[in-house]
C-alpha cells in the first residue's frame, strides 16, 4: 500500500501573517494568493497525469487549527488512500484524530506523532 506520495504543505502560526506573506512575496519571490499562502504546483511520481500542490500558508497565532498539538506547525502529507492509511495506521498504534474532513479540495484526516505534532494526511480530489 502507498503511504505518503509527496508533501502537501508547511502550515504555521503568525503574529501577523499578512504582513509575513507579503515579506515573502516581496524578499523571496513567493506566489502568495489572495487567500494568503501560496500553492506550488506538481506532478505525482507515480502518476505523471495527475497534478498535486504543495501549500505554503501562514496561519493566525491564536488559531486553534493545529489543536490539539501546542506546536506553532503543523505538517501536510499527500496520501493516495487515506481511509486505508489511517486504518492501517491505528492498527499499528499510532494517535488517529477521530475526525475526518471531505470537502472540494479532497479529503483530510490527523494523526499526532510521538512528540505531540499534529499532521495532517491529505488525499488530493479526483481528476
Amino acid at each position: 500500500m502507498e503511504r505518503v506520495i509527496g508533501l502537501g504543505g508547511i502550515f504555521f502560526k503568525s503574529t501577523d501573517k499578512k504582513t509575513l506573506a507579503e515579506w515573502y512575496k516581496k524578499h523571496l519571490g513567493l506566489p502568495v494568493d489572495n487567500w494568503g499562502g501560496a500553492a506550488f504546483p506538481w506532478e505525482t511520481l507515480s502518476h505523471k497525469n495527475e497534478k498535486a500542490y504543495t501549500i505554503w500558508s501562514p496561519f493566525a497565532n491564536d488559531s486553534s487549527y493545529f489543536d490539539p498539538s501546542d506546536k506553532p506547525f503543523m505538517i501536510n502529507f499527500v496520501v493516495k488512500d487515506l481511509s486505508a492509511l489511517l486504518k492501517t495506521l491505528r492498527a499499528e498504534g499510532v494517535h488517529v484524530l477521530d475526525k475526518t474532513d471531505e470537502n472540494e479540495f479532497g479529503k483530510f484526516g490527523w494523526i499526532i506523532d510521538p512528540e505531540g505534532n499534529k499532521i495532517e494526511l491529505w488525499e488530493p480530489p479526483k481528476g
